[in-house]
């Protein structure tokens, strides 16, 4: 865009970017919409944007005009009549230039819902910037819309006012994090995205080398061992608002490809890495919700495990799950006696207040449920009359336990008149997915939460978990830290903690981090455990060995999950809402039709021949 020659003049060297700014602002409009306030009553001000709505009230037409900022009211008379004609013939979506004057709305007119409700604007010259056919869609946040037509045409559905609020909202987090890391001493520094495939616990994006024939690289799944690289290298304290890419299943709060604000230090602790990050988070909320958090509690894994059956407990819920088994084992009933007599299953309880009152149907429906997780079923005690004693329960099993034990099950979990109490008996891993999951589904539906923020942190978290054959998986990843030594970790895998700590914030995990592996020798003790033997450690990690060899400082950081926190920040059901771009549930961006198919030129060139597909019959 040309500069005016009077902005140019003012500096032999050209115009500085300030006031290039200047010279946009002149050429095309001089306040946003939201911008209009009573201060600017009198002023002459030209607004640029999309005609939100029309009204014509008997000879004046009222104009709604929408940018990102938000709607002004724009008012034509037929005195001036070539600006009126042109405002008779714009529809809603045209995109228009307006000059008029800001003046106070009548009294009862004053529209609250606005952030310009107290002013419009009377008309003065409109010029049609470009036509618009009619959207697929109403803009209006009041309009049910398919998911799948409004990604199709996203590029409209990003107009309406809710959506451009959830991206600006989004704007202003990665700006306060940024302000924050970079009053900390932290550099911005960017990674590769053309990286090799390692192992972090989801299957990798890849990209085949047209140059080295036979050969891909990998999209990567986070930047861990290049902040770790860092680290080696010296940048103490690291961070980057990073794309990351994974190949997997999706869910609400998934994406084949998403943001991590990524942070990396050394010569920092666990409980000081969490103190400072755990400070951004507080400053966060406070700058762009005005939400005031205290100091978050901190929670082991074992703990949570037993008493929420999650590793990332909502603690805005009351309800616990408590173990019932000692009261179970010498029942006659073996739904029960089988699982309270295995030291690999558990059985618990979870107490639902006032939930006597469910119908039969609902319980069916939350047994359904629960079946998601592997629950082959869903035991539960009514309590009607505790004082009735067996006759004041309504259960199909009650019959089976003595009375003096479900007197012990029914004080431990705390059951009063009114109150339903649901079992899981199996697996220990089930059990605490089910009754978990049932935990968080009871306490939406039925209105239990008590506050609407509860941030905390899940610290000493296992290493490993072992595989049904015996071997192992990191439960993290494979850089992180044990709070053991080689020997004692090989000696004792299975029951080895991390120097692991994940934040969660309402049941949803924000961020997970550790200490990393900062030794060669522990290094490799780890990867034996995982079954990477040396060879193959030299082939995938040689230049991390490396790096431990010359001089790794202690360090260790955390990822925090960008798009998870926009979307709890801004009270979106899923993380589409809250990206601009987003695919769908199979992965697939159904605007610009992608992934799609390569001519075979293309693939010759990357060495690929593709295999044809059977024919259905």
């Amino acid at each position: 865009m040309a500069v005016p020659p009077d902005i140019a003049r003012r500096d032999a060297r050209g115009p500085t970017k300030s006031r290039l700014r200047e010279a946009i602002t002149i050429m095309m409009r001089s306040h946003y919409c939201g911008q209009l306030n009573e201060s600017l009553d009198g002023q002459e001000i030209t607004l640029c944007g999309w005609v939100h709505r029309r009204r014509d009230h008997g000879g004046v037409i009222f104009l709604d005009i929408r940018d990102r900022e938000g709607l002004a009211q724009v008012v034509f008379d037929p005195d001036r009549v070539e600006t009126f004609a042109t405002a008779d013939k714009v529809r809603s979506e045209y995109v228009v230039k307006i000059t008029g004057k800001v003046r106070l709305r009548p009294a009862g007119a004053v529209n609250p819902n606005m952030a310009s409700g107290a002013i419009e604007v009377l008309g003065y010259d409109l010029e049609v910037l470009s036509e618009a056919e009619t959207p697929p869609f109403p803009l209006n946040e009041y309009s049910d819309v398919g998911e799948e037509t409004r990604l199709r045409y996203r590029f409209i559905d990003l107009r309406r006012p809710e959506m451009a609020a959830k991206l600006k909202l989004r704007s202003s987090i990665t700006t306060s994090i940024r302000r924050y890391l970079d009053e900390n001493g932290f550099l911005d520094v960017e990674t590769p995205i053309l990286t090799r495939a390692t192992p972090e616990g989801a299957r990798d994006y890849l990209v085949p080398s047209r140059t080295h024939a036979g050969s891909f690289f990998a999209l990567p799944q986070s930047p861990q061992l290049f902040k770790q690289l860092l680290m080696v290298a010296g940048f103490d304290r690291y961070y980057q608002i990073a794309k990351c890419f994974r190949d997997e299943d999706l869910r609400a709060d998934r994406q084949p490809e998403f943001t991590q604000i990524d942070i990396e230090t050394s010569f920092l602790d666990e409980t000081e890495i969490m103190g400072i990050t755990e400070k951004m988070v507080r400053q966060l909320f406070k700058e762009v919700l005005n939400v005031e958090f205290g100091e978050f509690p901190h929670m082991t894994f074992e703990e949570a495990m037993r008493r929420y059956g999650s590793d990332k407990p909502d603690l805005r819920n009351p309800m616990e799950l408590v173990d019932v088994a000692d009261q179970l084992k010498d029942v006659e009933f073996k739904v029960f006696s089988g699982p309270a007599n295995d030291p690999k299953c558990r059985v618990a309880a979870l107490r639902v207040p006032g939930g006597a009152s469910m119908p039969r149907k609902q319980i069916d429906d939350y047994t359904k449920f629960v079946s998601i997780y592997g629950a082959r079923g869903l035991a539960y005690i009514k309590v009607n009359d505790r004082a009735s004693g067996v006759e004041g329960l309504q259960s199909p099993i009650v019959k089976n336990i003595p009375l003096e034990n479900l007197n012990v099950i029914l004080d431990r979990v705390g059951a009063v008149d009114g109150d339903i109490v649901f079992f899981g008996a199996d697996k220990a891993k089930i059990v605490c997915e089910a009754l978990g999951a049932l935990r968080i589904k009871l306490g939406t539906d039925l209105d239990l939460l008590t506050c609407e923020w509860a941030p905390m942190w899940v610290v000493d978290f296992p290493m490993f978990e072992e595989n049904e054959d015996g071997s192992f998986t990191a439960l993290h990843h494979p850089f992180t830290a044990p709070k053991c030594t080689p020997d004692e970790l090989q000696a004792n895998p299975a029951t080895a903690l991390s120097r692991a700590y994940d934040m969660v914030l309402n049941g949803t995990e924000l961020g997970g981090g550790s200490i990393r592996i900062h030794r060669k020798e522990m290094q490799q003790a780890v990867f034996r455990l995982l079954g990477i033997e040396a060879a193959e450690q030299e082939e995938k990690f040689g230049f991390l060995l490396d790096a431990l060899k010359f001089g790794a400082p202690p360090h260790g950081g955390l990822a925090f999950g960008l798009d998870r926190l926009v979307m709890l920040m801004t009270g979106a059901q899923s993380i589409r809402e809250v990206i601009a771009f987003p695919k769908t549930q199979s992965a697939a961006c159904v605007m610009t039709q992608a992934p799609g198919e390569v001519d075979n030129k293309a693939l010759r060139e990357l060495h690929i021949r593709l295999r044809e597909q059977p024919k259905a019959e």
